[in-house]
């Protein structure tokens, strides 16, 4: 999860309220409700987990329960920066983390319309081939070969593609690529997004983010793909 500036005073007006301190606050004045505890998660990445409306607050619902839980923890460990999150998630036991990934991967997904891109047709082209074959010259899988062929992601924990703006997307494998987003290890991202250049992230990008949705949007089941690359945190 990712938190844009405006949401800075939402946040700070849910952790006053007990949102995920609940466990601290007196019974008598913050109930310990799962509905109180997701309070900070919904004010900014909406009420069910549909996403916020700048790009940078990603859809929750529907994602993958492990992957979910997996970020959570990413943040709260401090493999993922950033400050607001990482404030949330301090301190905060595992099977709270869990029951909360819990509630956003049951939700039902609201997906977004394809991002209309004004970027040539050629770029584009050179997206839909990375995402779809790969660049075997730079060693870099097809996206789909571990986010599945219709990119909805791959149970237990990888999250789909489709239905992303393409800003966060760049962001994240920016940050990737960077050094400023980690995953647990071996960190299969990181050696991917470290040999993309940055204009195969913007073709990349561009290209996920203008393709409509597919008509089944569930993960690919566990065990259904054979992955390219080992990923640390693919198990409970």
């Amino acid at each position: 999860m990712v938190w844009s500036g405006k949401c800075w005073q939402w946040a700070v007006m849910a952790m006053l309220g007990g949102c995920l301190l609940a466990g601290t606050a007196r019974a008598d004045k913050v109930p310990d409700t799962l509905q109180q505890r997701i309070a900070a998660c919904t004010s900014c990445h909406g009420k069910h987990g549909q996403g916020g409306g700048d790009g940078f607050n990603p859809r929750l619902a529907g994602k993958p329960a492990l992957y979910l839980y997996h970020q959570l923890l990413n943040f709260r460990d401090g493999r993922r920066h950033y400050p607001m999150m990482r404030h949330m998630v301090t301190g905060l036991p595992e099977a709270y983390l869990r029951e909360i990934a819990d509630y956003f991967a049951a939700q039902e997904p609201v997906w977004p319309q394809p991002e209309p891109s004004s970027l040539p047709q050629a770029v584009l082209q050179k997206g839909r081939n990375l995402v779809m074959h790969g660049d075997p010259a730079r060693n870099v899988p097809a996206c789909a070969a571990c986010h599945g062929k219709r990119l909805t992601g791959l149970e237990p924990a990888i999250p789909p593609l489709v239905g992303l703006p393409a800003a966060y997307v760049t962001n994240q494998l920016g940050a990737w690529r960077g050094g400023t987003r980690h995953a647990m290890a071996p960190d299969c991202m990181a050696k991917v997004a470290s040999r993309l250049t940055p204009q195969q992230i913007t073709a990349v990008a561009a290209w996920l983010s203008s393709q409509p949705v597919p008509e089944d949007t569930r993960p690919a089941p566990v065990g259904s793909m054979r992955l390219p690359l080992k990923c640390g945190g693919m198990t409970p």
